[in-house]
């Protein structure tokens, strides 16, 4: 097929609600990652949340995200595409601006009724209702919206448009914070998410397709999770795979705060955040054809231990350039491991179970980070503030890495996929 014919097929092949969903998309994820990458700091150092706290907030925000997406495609279905996306926006921009006007005087009668702390773990549970509903309409709109022939080039320009949202949060987040204060950020997110909003109320018509099966009730899903529960294979890769996640998400809880506190109290932590997502936009195809040949699990450990491993540059090279070189590091890892999870989680699936065991694959994410911020505020309390050996705690995200790494090792000589060397 010549390229003006693929690219007549592009023009034609998807309807206008495929472009507003997923630009609205891109836009949902330069506000969640702008807020994440700031949030730890903001937690810390503006409101006055000591280390552990403020690391345990950060995860409890990257962590229920991904825990309320496995239910939030059945509440989208129910309510539409249309209404879905629209409340969740509404949700994230009311939420992001009520985060970045914590300090404001308007909000003293709030603070004096209610507790910082339980008043910000509110907040920070808000955006994760209004993600968990973004997610699977925009891919149920790629879906809908998109001609047969270049469906697959709709999920790859939706997988794009993530990744460079993602690589846009930080950005935005550094230029705001410079040019005026950390507080809004969370402001800038909040309109971002807002213009959303008028966009899908606009632009966005309902897409439907003859024969779209009825969507699934929230019982049915409530049963689908007991299905995948009673799956010991199942649920004992993804108990090991949540280290992976552990890992992980230090690079957006604990890693801004260590770079401040312990390297370069001046360092702009809201950029360096950039280097992983452009990272995976710039090598994700290449090396994914160069690890094609390599068994899913095999690809999985390789890739968690890469990302384990990159935290020792740090550890020898404790300077911005080492933040750089660890970030780089871990983005390789996570390139490597990432297709390939979800393509040995569609193996374990049962036939006809393909997407309950997929929408399920998230829980590992979400319980990485509840688990990574408590787990590195706890390090960074305890080498950092008692012991005063920061490198101790990098010591220790290693080993967990390591260690996971090691059990996938054991489980796939254990209980090898079908079908796979």
């Amino acid at each position: 097929m010549s390229t003006a014919q693929r690219l007549r097929d592009i023009r034609d092949g998807f309807e206008r609600p495929f472009w507003v969903a997923n630009i609205s998309e891109l836009f949902e994820r330069l506000s969640y990652y702008a807020a994440f990458a700031s949030l730890a700091r903001y937690l810390n150092e503006s409101l006055g949340f000591p280390t552990q706290d403020a690391s345990s907030l950060a995860g409890l925000f990257g962590g229920l995200v991904w825990f309320l997406a496995a239910f939030g495609g059945a509440i989208a279905d129910r309510l539409g595409f249309r209404r879905a996306l629209s409340l969740a926006y509404l949700i994230l921009s009311c939420s992001y601006f009520l985060l970045g006007s914590l300090g404001s005087s308007w909000m003293l009668p709030v603070r004096g009724l209610v507790p910082l702390g339980a008043l910000v773990a509110f907040l920070l549970m808000l955006p994760a209702l209004g993600i968990a509903l973004v997610k699977p309409a925009v891919v149920g709109t790629t879906a809908r919206a998109s001609k047969d022939n270049v469906r697959s080039i709709g999920y790859s320009i939706y997988y794009t448009l993530v990744n460079i949202g993602g690589a846009a949060g930080p950005f935005v987040a550094s230029y705001v914070h410079r040019h005026m204060s950390v507080e809004n950020v969370f402001r800038v997110a909040a309109i971002s998410v807002f213009l959303m909003f008028f966009a899908v109320l606009l632009m966005f018509k309902e897409p439907r397709k003859e024969g779209d099966v009825p969507p699934p009730s929230l019982a049915e899903t409530g049963r689908n999770f007991l299905t995948v529960l009673s799956n010991p294979k199942f649920m004992l890769f993804l108990v090991i795979f949540t280290g992976y996640w552990v890992v992980y998400w230090q690079e957006f809880i604990t890693l801004p705060l260590y770079v401040a506190k312990y390297i370069d109290p001046k360092a702009d932590t809201e950029l360096l955040l950039m280097t992983g997502p452009l990272v995976v936009i710039s090598l994700t195809v290449l090396i994914n054809l160069a690890t094609q040949k390599i068994a899913s699990v095999k690809a999985v450990t390789i890739g968690t231990l890469m990302s384990s491993l990159a935290w020792i540059v740090l550890i020898f090279k404790p300077t911005v350039t080492g933040v750089i070189l660890t970030l780089i590091c871990v983005a390789l890892g996570e390139i490597v491991q990432s297709p390939r999870y979800y393509e040995y989680i569609s193996r374990l699936a049962p036939p006809g179970q393909q997407g309950t065991y997929m929408g399920f694959a998230f829980l590992p994410i979400g319980l990485g980070s509840l688990i990574g911020g408590w787990f590195g505020g706890k390090l960074m309390h305890h080498f950092g503030e008692v012991t005063h050996k920061p490198a101790g705690m990098l010591w220790t995200i290693t080993g967990v890495g390591v260690l996971t790494a090691a059990l996938l090792w054991v489980y796939d000589r254990m209980l090898p996929a079908t079908g796979e060397a």
